[in-house]
């Protein structure tokens, strides 16, 4: 069931003669450790080392937008066992401004967080304004939706504000296709995506920060299949596959990660871009990816859901208005060790603001404590069967 890997070994160094030196560094500082491989999938289990701390995967990281996960403090999530912290670049950016968090000493002391952090580039929130941006081979123009200036993103631009911001791994400012969209538009943003990449890591100044490429092509798995392999010949310290959670089906998403995860190289980490729920997560698991990310924890929670099991309560429900239970009483978090379904539903209808709180700190529990399981279950050889209902 089990593949153990020799965890005393490590990867022999690669050339750095396609790269410049600062990503060469990143290569050496940032590095991941294959811990077990499942026999009947391609599951796998392992540590990605940062500067401020590793990384133990499969691993749900919560998404804090605006350097802070909505309602939740440093303090909550460190009692959630959330390790990797997303903030974004395009966001933070508009406010307050990467200058400031750079003479604050960095998004790390800026938000209070010491474990590792990524910064996404701020390509998805550009591309989603479809109405007020334009691109071209140099980067994106947008107008900004706070006070209407006119912005302009090339991607050598994306790099130095998050160089600034200083996050532990950043994310190569690439042009993320809709769906649907001609295979003419897919192929087009593709190899946008990957001249961008280049240009993006001549940028890269910072040995301290790991480069991540995206891998693009939208529904054609043959452009998935052809980026990967341009990508993996860049030998970057680690790789995201972007572009879903776009609109599409699951299954097209299914489809998407088990022919691009194969392509990408074994001994970097493998990041699938915006998706965190079970099934999905499962899948992508089982095809070979370690992290993932996905707003779902904190947003349900702003709308009274909770997350139990793999299904979604709407704790707003009149069953819960007496039921004087936990949430889940297998959970370990501090919402269900403390408070009970009947408290929270009183909270929601009051409209008070600590239920955001409380429902939020067990929905994000609950997405680590799935990727932990399953964790678990791959470096003891049970993923394939205890899991098996997830990866039909």
């Amino acid at each position: 069931m089990i593949a153990p890997i020799d965890s005393s070994s490590s990867s022999p160094e690669r050339s750095n003669s396609k790269t410049p030196d600062p990503n060469a560094s990143s290569a050496r500082a940032f590095t991941y450790q294959l811990q077990a491989i499942c026999d009947h999938t391609k599951a796998r289990a392992g540590v990605f080392h940062t500067p401020h701390g590793p990384v133990h995967t499969p691993r749900f990281m919560p998404v804090g937008t605006l350097a802070n996960v909505k309602t939740v403090t440093p303090a909550q999530l460190k009692a959630c066992n959330a390790e990797m912290v997303l903030a974004n670049t395009y966001h933070l950016h508009l406010q307050p401004g990467e200058d400031l968090v750079a003479e604050a000493g960095g998004l790390h002391r800026f938000m209070n967080w010491d474990g590792p952090m990524l910064t996404d580039s701020g390509g998805f929130q550009v591309f989603s304004l479809s109405k007020m941006r334009t691109v071209t081979d140099e980067g994106a123009t947008f107008r900004s939706p706070r006070d209407g200036r006119m912005i302009e993103m090339p991607p050598e631009r994306s790099i130095e504000i998050q160089n600034a911001l200083g996050a532990d791994v950043i994310m190569a400012f690439d042009e993320c296709p809709p769906y649907p969209a001609t295979r003419e538009a897919v192929v087009d943003a593709t190899d946008r995506t990957y001249r961008w990449l280049k240009r993006c890591i001549n940028a890269h100044e910072r040995s301290d920060q790991a480069l991540f490429g995206i891998v693009q092509g939208g529904t054609h798995l043959d452009l998935r299949a052809a980026a990967a392999e341009e990508l993996a010949a860049l030998d970057l310290p680690g790789y995201a596959i972007g572009g879903v959670s776009v609109g599409e089906p699951p299954e097209l998403i299914e489809k998407i990660v088990q022919a691009t995860t194969p392509l990408l190289p074994e001994d970097r980490p493998r990041y699938l871009m915006g998706v965190g729920t079970y099934r999905e997560m499962a899948q992508a698991i089982a095809a070979g990816i370690d992290l993932f990310d996905c707003v779902i924890p904190t947003r349900l929670a702003r709308h009274g859901a909770a997350l139990v099991k793999g299904d979604r309560w709407n704790l707003k429900n009149a069953r819960f208005r007496r039921d004087l239970t936990p949430v889940d009483a297998d959970c370990p978090c501090y919402t269900c060790q403390n408070f009970t379904r009947a408290y929270l539903c009183h909270l929601i209808h009051a409209k008070e603001m600590l239920a955001y709180t409380l429902i939020s700190i067990h929905n994000i529990t609950e997405l680590i404590r799935f990727t932990t399981t399953i964790r678990s279950a791959i470096m003891q050889g049970r993923f394939a069967t205890e899991f098996a209902h997830w990866l039909r």
